[in-house]
């Protein structure tokens, strides 16, 4: 179920177009599981995934030395012991990534797709949004793009550093839903206890969720002959668009 969180920005047009950029077995997979995947966050791939910026590093140090001498090693020690548990905490969030867009992407067809058989589902913000099927809370909103040099994470919340990321990826301008599994052991938080392996697979009303299926740009038309007889067979009844990003110009 999706729980409102202060940290997760909704956009101003919860109807604004959401794209999810993939290949084709990913769609196949998707249709056949009824179900959107939440990749595990330390598997990325981005060293940044779930980490502070420099300035909120830098105030943990000053706060330390604001210690007396006499306890400051305590305090060192279990400050030490929390930052530890920070970068473990990644492996207890799982993430499905989308693109907010009126519009194609071309700079999203390059960097998802691996060659020109591929698609793009497309949905609108709130339909995403109210598709998942899920007992447990999940969290949804905007990803916010900061410059980890100088920019500061408002501290206090353990979910903070996982709807932002560096600026370098701004082009992305990405919908992110977030599904947490904390490390409950007996005694409280134990980061040595394994709640996601992967990922997790979420069942999803896809009726509900496409509009439309856009099919890559340059792909042959066997492809989008492809695509269509694939959805039909798994029974939905999407609309399959040939992209036409590619299409020569008139002059």
């Amino acid at each position: 179920m999706f729980s409102s969180h202060p940290l997760f920005l909704q956009p101003t047009n919860l109807d604004i177009r959401v794209w999810r950029y993939m290949d084709f077995t990913k769609l196949v997979s998707m249709l056949e599981s009824e179900s959107l995947f939440f990749a595990r966050a330390d598997r990325f791939g981005d060293p940044f995934e779930g980490s502070w910026p420099m300035p909120n590093i830098k105030s943990r140090e000053q706060l330390l030395n604001g210690f007396p001498a006499e306890i400051r090693e305590s305090v060192a020690k279990n400050m030490q012991n929390v930052w530890n548990m920070n970068k473990k905490w990644p492996r207890y969030n799982a993430i499905n990534c989308w693109h907010m867009n009126e519009h194609e992407s071309a700079a999203m067809w390059k960097l998802y797709l691996k060659s020109n058989e591929g698609v793009a589902v497309q949905s609108r913000y709130k339909a995403l949004r109210d598709s998942i099927i899920y007992d447990q809370p999940f969290y949804m909103g905007l990803v916010r793009y900061i410059d980890y040099e100088n920019d500061v994470i408002p501290d206090g919340n353990i979910l903070s550093p996982f709807i932002h990321k560096r600026r370098s990826f701004e082009h992305e301008r990405e919908v992110r839903i977030l599904i947490a599994k904390w490390p409950i052991g007996d005694n409280g938080i134990d980061t040595e206890l394994e709640t996601i392996d992967f990922g997790i697979r979420v069942r999803t009303d896809l009726r509900s969720l496409i509009e439309n299926v856009y099919v890559a740009p340059g792909s042959p038309s066997w492809f989008v002959d492809l695509v269509r007889a694939v959805i039909i067979k798994y029974g939905y009844k999407f609309e399959v668009i040939h992209s036409k990003m590619d299409d020569k110009a008139l002059f």
